[in-house]
């Protein structure tokens, strides 16, 4: 483990030495990586330093204790010996877990697309709980949740609503709650108390800089229309909605949250980006087949993730079989439990992937 250290020590000082070169700092995409990378080197380095030191101070107290001449400093010794090997095994469990490779996408903001499945008016009320939960969930962490659009639901919620998640690592956490959410509640249209299943999906997009897609603006057709639904005086009055027709690929993105054209567009557009971005991502991990072994952070669309059960106030999360009896909580945006344990899991995952190379 100190020669991966030292190997990304040597790694650590080059960057270092790097980020303060003209050249790299007048080119932005370069510039960006090489600090995303300094900063998360830098972890590995703090704590490798921490790891030398007791690894010093463990082979300075056998020495004391091999020596045996004095029998009050052996005995000291003998103390921080064993309070050095206590201090050991956990750092270096972390330390193993920082040396896993990070996936580059982590620290980007998101893109959140949920839609509402199976279930009618009942799955459009259970995709507005769900963006309730994120909403609340992101407020807890300090992100900031911008509405890019949104198609109500005619008895509450939402037929779907796209939102921007901006904040740090947010990729590297919302990345888990990708996939179909099932709800089994009585809905309110039920007269005679019935539980029924409904679904949503959920798309968690990692938000793509202009340098990460080469967008050809003369492949995109730009219609602007009026706002609809509550809004202030501009709502229908005022050609500030933005459609996106992105010809090659034929998807189509909405903004109407913001009451500037300009800023539609902009939104808009982040959206298209990061879309197209996924895209890529999708056909590397089609041919990564240990990353499509991976029942964690698959982000398979169609693959049933988590189920919520109002009748029993629990939530099943199905790719580590963890259950839950907190609805209630969860629903109020406390799921940070469940993402640590799909977190360990993944990560444990890694590990052992990584563990010839570490």
């Amino acid at each position: 483990m100190l020669d991966k250290i030292r190997i990304i020590k040597q790694r650590f000082d080059e960057i270092n030495d790097l980020i303060i070169q003209p050249d790299v700092i007048s080119d932005q995409k370069r510039y960006i990586q090489l600090n995303k990378e300094y900063k998360d080197l830098k972890k590995i380095v703090d704590k490798g330093l921490v790891y030398e030191t007791l690894m010093k101070n463990i082979a300075e107290a056998e020495d004391i204790i091999d020596d045996g001449s004095d029998a009050e400093m052996v005995e000291m010794a003998k103390m921080q010996l064993d309070e050095a090997k206590e201090e050991l095994e956990p750092l270096e469990e972390e330390i193993r877990f920082l040396l896993i490779p990070k996936d580059p996408d982590d620290a980007k903001n998101v893109v959140v697309e949920v839609r509402a499945g199976t279930g009618g008016d009942e799955a459009s009320i259970f995709a507005g709980d769900l963006h309730r939960m994120y909403t609340k969930y992101c407020e807890s962490k300090g992100w900031k949740v911008d509405v890019v659009d949104f198609n109500e639901g005619t008895s509450g919620g939402y037929k779907e609503i796209i939102f921007e998640v901006s904040g740090e690592d947010v990729y590297g956490t919302m990345k888990f709650e990708a996939g179909v959410h099932r709800v089994q509640r009585v809905p309110q249209t039920e007269t005679q108390g019935r539980v029924h299943t409904s679904a949503a999906t959920v798309i968690v997009l990692p938000e793509a800089e202009e340098f990460d897609v080469e967008l050809d603006m003369s492949e995109v057709r730009i219609e602007r229309t009026t706002s609809t639904g509550p809004g202030g005086q501009s709502v229908n009055t005022t050609y500030s909605a933005i459609k996106l027709h992105h010809e090659p690929t034929g998807m189509i993105v909405s903004c109407q949250d913001q009451k500037s054209s300009h800023k539609n567009l902009e939104k808009a557009l982040k959206v298209l980006r990061s879309r197209l971005y996924e895209m890529e991502l999708a056909k590397k991990q089609a041919a990564d087949s240990e990353k499509r072994k991976s029942m964690v952070s698959s982000g398979d669309r169609s693959a049933k993730i988590r189920t919520y059960n109002y009748p029993q106030g629990r939530v099943t999360d199905h790719r580590i079989g963890l259950t839950l009896y907190d609805l209630s909580n969860i629903m109020n945006g406390d799921i940070q439990k469940i993402i640590d344990e799909l977190m360990l899991a993944e990560n444990t995952e890694m590990l052992k992937a990584s563990d010839d190379v570490i």
